[in-house]
């Protein structure tokens, strides 16, 4: 006989013989359930000893696992494993880029030595944070895959703009004193932009959003201390090593720092039919975010994991062989005592409720009252519209007295619901920290604004492609394979959607710096558009390749959650980087013309700004 073993919470097995829908109808095989106390950390722990105890208690037969905290463990497991092997993969890929970017080795391993200090620097404050809030491994592993990326993007900005300050001519005091006062302020700025990005998507009342949001937040700050505190120590301490020993030396034809003769084409093109440019961007952009507007939100389950895995097998064999296998069943709680009379027109009410199988009563509840247990079939799956069609019905029924509604489906449709009332407070604390931000750094009104529109359709792109591949399935071959549910888990999506707002906003706050520097220069703003264009394209390109190898990598991860953020932050940094700074920034830019640096009561002041040039 084999036995399945479904941890979903602590120590008390039902009687399979009491209750048949806990055994298959040859029985072949019986279902044990466990309910597990304590905090998630607790109940994971727990999971792992009682699935060691079933085996042993049990040598010669079967004993699989499943249920949620199991799964949980099981996932957290095969992630640590896989952005292990990510990281392996990326690194060397990230050092040629840089190598080809720099021309220098010890240039080019500046940003892997910053990225790994920050890294290092961001695990023991999110074993810290563990204390009082849980944060996954899961969690922690794919904020510092994204941090890693970050502090490779900060650390390039920095030395490109001190390299570039070299070449003009400047000691290399006054070169680090520019690169800090300008790409310096950038990172700051960029780094308080992911921050608040972040912290808006915490407001979302998920653990797992909210887990993620904290990760997210520590490794950003951290990378942006780390990146301001050890490139000026390494350039000081090492000197002229940092622009030597270049192997692509005779295949060059212009050097870091030096503005890009091909962005400067495109820059140009772009400002001149900007109409065109602009419109042909955009296009392109709303054709990929079309089939966003089809997204389906719901909550991760076992089928996160490959098919194969043992997990995802015995979950799916628990649906299709048990009838009172626990995702199936919803947990009808009465507080106080009810006629029966009254109960069992009740019950017959919640059996006639389409999806709903059967009905029985499980157990009493303190105060004299009853819980129900009502099956449903097994077609219905929590988070999907069936299952939140039954819940809503069930909590609709007039009922004799106070009625709690609760199991995986009523679980998974609460969480649905709490994150979408949620939403446009997030929405709203996003857009007007960004602003702000933005308002600060330009010292204009209308950067800002356009800065936030653009992100938006660059947003789109990016999760529009996420639904067509995650949620539809088109193309998933070329990720390596994963099962399709129809539906994205809205935690995933929404720190997905963070992380791409954060990279978009972090190379805005670099172009408009630039830009705006420029402009503060010559006072043409078509020009000071296409010198910004010709200056930062060259980096914001290998800044954004550094950054889509680095999350792509997670691609390759067995878990399609990580899948779906790797591949999701990989494509939105190039999207972002390439069209939208290449193309639609321009074009837009060229079009609001001086508009671009408008405040109330002070038309150009970006003329009558004096000094030291404080931009990105």
């Amino acid at each position: 006989m084999s036995q399945a073993c479904v941890p979903s919470g602590p120590v008390a097995a039902e009687s399979s013989r009491e209750q048949p829908g806990l055994r298959t109808r040859d029985d072949a095989a019986v279902l044990v359930l466990a309910r597990l106390t304590g905090s998630v950390q607790d109940r994971e722990k727990t999971a792992e000893r009682l699935v060691a105890h079933a085996r042993a208690a049990v040598p010669t037969s079967s004993v699989r696992a499943s249920g949620p905290s199991w799964t949980v463990r099981q996932v957290d497991d095969r992630i640590a494993r896989d952005l292990l092997r990510a990281e392996l993969l990326a690194a060397p890929v990230v050092l040629v880029v840089l190598l080809i970017t720099y021309g220098s080795f010890v240039s080019a391993l500046m940003p892997v030595v910053v990225a790994g200090v920050a890294v290092g620097c961001t695990i023991p404050l999110l074993g810290g944070l563990a204390r009082f809030v849980h944060i996954s491994s899961f969690s922690a592993n794919a904020a510092l895959a994204v941090g890693f990326g970050l502090a490779v993007d900060y650390t390039l900005f920095l030395l490109a703009r001190y390299r570039e300050e070299l070449a003009t001519g400047l000691p290399r005091s006054e070169a680090l004193d520019t690169a800090l006062r300008t790409s310096g302020r950038s990172v700051v700025f960029s780094a308080a932009a992911v921050t608040v990005c972040l912290a808006a998507v915490a407001v979302i009342p998920v653990p797992l959003v909210r887990a993620l949001a904290l990760a997210g937040a520590a490794v950003a700050v951290l990378s942006a201390v780390a990146a301001l505190l050890l490139v000026p120590a390494c350039v000081v301490l090492l000197g002229p090593w940092c622009e030597r020993g270049d192997p692509f030396h005779r295949w060059r034809r212009t050097r870091l720092g030096e503005g890009s003769p091909v962005w400067r084409r495109i820059a140009r093109a772009v400002t001149r039919r900007w109409t065109v440019a602009g419109g042909a961007a955009t296009v392109v952009l709303v054709l990929m975010a079309w089939p966003f507007t089809q997204v389906q939100f719901g909550v991760m389950d076992h089928r996160i994991m490959p098919a194969s895995s043992p997990v995802a097998a015995t979950d799916e064999r628990v649906r299709a062989d048990f009838t009172g296998a626990p995702e199936q069943v919803v947990l009808v709680v009465l507080s106080r005592p009810v006629p029966a009379k009254r109960m069992a027109e009740y019950e017959r009410a919640v059996a006639d409720i389409p999806g709903v199988t059967g009905v029985r009563k499980a157990a009493g509840s303190p105060g004299g009252g009853t819980v129900l247990a009502a099956t449903a079939a097994p077609s219905v799956r929590a988070g999907e519209d069936e299952a939140a069609t039954l819940i809503k019905a069930i909590r609709a029924l007039p009922a004799p007295g106070p009625v709690l509604v609760g199991g995986r489906a009523a679980e998974v449709e609460d969480t649905l619901s709490a994150a979408k009332r949620a939403l446009p407070w997030t929405v709203a604390l996003l857009g007007a920290g960004l602003a702000v931000l933005l308002a600060l750094f330009t010292r204009s009104v209308v950067a800002p604004l356009k800065a936030l529109v653009v992100a938006v359709v660059s947003l789109g792109a990016s999760l529009g492609a996420v639904v067509a591949v995650f949620q539809n399935g088109t193309a998933r071959g070329v990720l390596g394979g994963f099962t399709v549910t129809g539906m994205l888990d809205i935690s995933l999506v929404l720190f997905t959607l963070a992380i791409a707002l954060a990279l978009s906003v972090d190379y805005e706050v670099f172009l408009l710096g630039r830009i705006r520097e420029e402009y503060q220069r010559t006072a043409d703003n078509r020009l000071a558009v296409v010198e910004g264009i010709a200056r930062t394209g060259r980096l914001m390109t290998s800044a954004a390749l550094a950054v889509a190898i680095s999350t792509a990598a997670m691609a390759t991860s067995s878990a399609s959650v990580i899948k779906m953020i790797g591949a999701g932050v990989a494509l939105a940094a190039l999207v972002d980087a390439v069209l939208v700074r290449g193309v639609l920034v321009p074009a837009v830019m060229a079009a609001l013309g001086p508009a671009n640096w408008w405040l109330p009561a002070r038309s150009r002041p970006c003329e009558r700004l004096s000094g030291p040039s404080t931009a990105g």
